[in-house]
């Protein structure tokens, strides 16, 4: 039972939810704003949507380049072809179980290189930090430059899915939390072999983020970091001349609408859902307001142009990396 209710509340709520999404993005769409959502898509220019993929197929050959260096101060070598294939293994574990791609990721690795699990997925955990931190400063760069129109956005988008602080929910929540923590630890403190088995992966763990203060190439490492960001960013800003609609949108409401994708994309499975939704949502606000109607089936139809692509070239080179991905090595941490 128990086991049944993890793989629900792991896959079948988040997929659910985006499913939900995906219904409510097409149901509250007029026959007239359905129109224009397929004619904006059919009107696309998607030699430009080509270009905006192949600069996504460089961000995921830099990511998985930029690891060999949090790797080496461990002793440790991978294939670089190896490191690519776990990784877009990663984004299709992704798409269905939401943030278990790390941790397959690390897992094909041991398989193929034989890189102990811990290790690896420390130095994943690493790179998460370091990826939180750069959009941390996108965001703030963002919202600093464009400050009344980012508190617009939010109260509109608030308006429109009727979300609400509720403080009693808050002060049930924390308590729950708390507790939760407290029954966690006593069962670790009283279970000797749980406890001995968690310090050991807690020391792996430990090593593998600690490696990037000890990288030997630590310019070659950042500058990866930003070339897979200033590929996500133009991958995702390059639909938006794909269109003729959304050609006019600023830059600033390009990189609203991109925050707003990547903060949507960790709720559901993939962004399954939310991505569109959020990147449609805030396109709009840019657009005319002459037909709202239109603006947003048209903004929609970006969102889901963007979604849709980017989701296929993962399942596709995912599947081909799941097929020449050796496997080597067994599984069981060394």
């Amino acid at each position: 039972m128990i086991k049944y209710l993890k793989l629900f509340l792991k896959i079948g709520l988040p997929l659910g939810f985006g499913i939900y999404l995906t219904w409510y993005f097409f149901d509250q769409m007029s026959e007239e704003a359905m129109e224009s959502f397929r004619k904006a898509l059919r009107e696309a220019n998607y030699w430009i949507v080509s270009l905006s993929l192949l600069l996504g197929i460089v961000s995921y050959w830099s990511r998985a380049e930029r690891m060999k260096y949090t790797l080496e101060p461990m002793g440790f070598k991978s294939n670089a072809w190896n490191r690519y294939h776990s990784l877009m293994i990663g984004y299709i574990v992704n798409l269905t179980i939401p943030r278990a791609g790390e941790a397959s990721r690390a897992l094909m690795l041991q398989r193929s290189d034989n890189i102990p699990f811990s290790k690896s997925f420390g130095t994943i955990i690493t790179e998460r930090i370091v990826d939180v931190f750069i959009l941390g400063i996108i965001t703030f760069l963002t919202i600093t430059f464009s400050y009344d129109k980012f508190w617009e956005l939010y109260n509109a988008m608030l308006l429109q899915f009727g979300v609400e602080s509720n403080s009693s929910t808050s002060s049930f929540i924390l308590p729950l939390v708390i507790s939760i923590m407290v029954i966690l630890l006593a069962t670790v403190l009283i279970v000797k072999k749980i406890r001995i088995k968690l310090l050991q992966f807690a020391q792996s763990l430990t090593e593998g983020l600690m490696s990037i203060f000890k990288l030997e190439h630590p310019w070659y490492y950042m500058g990866h970091s930003v070339l897979i960001w200033t590929c996500y960013i133009l991958m995702f800003a390059l639909p938006y001349y794909a269109l003729l609609e959304t050609k006019v949108v600023p830059f600033e409401g390009i990189m609203m609408a991109f925050i707003a994708g990547s903060i949507g994309i960790s709720f559901t499975n993939g962004g399954i859902g939310t991505y569109p939704l959020l990147v449609g949502f805030v396109t709009a606000h840019y657009l005319s307001n002459d037909d709202p109607d239109h603006s947003l089936a048209v903004a929609n139809a970006l969102g889901m142009l963007i979604w849709a692509s980017q989701a296929i070239v993962m399942v596709v080179l995912g599947l081909v990396s799941l097929y020449f991905l050796p496997k080597t090595y067994s599984t069981d941490e060394r």
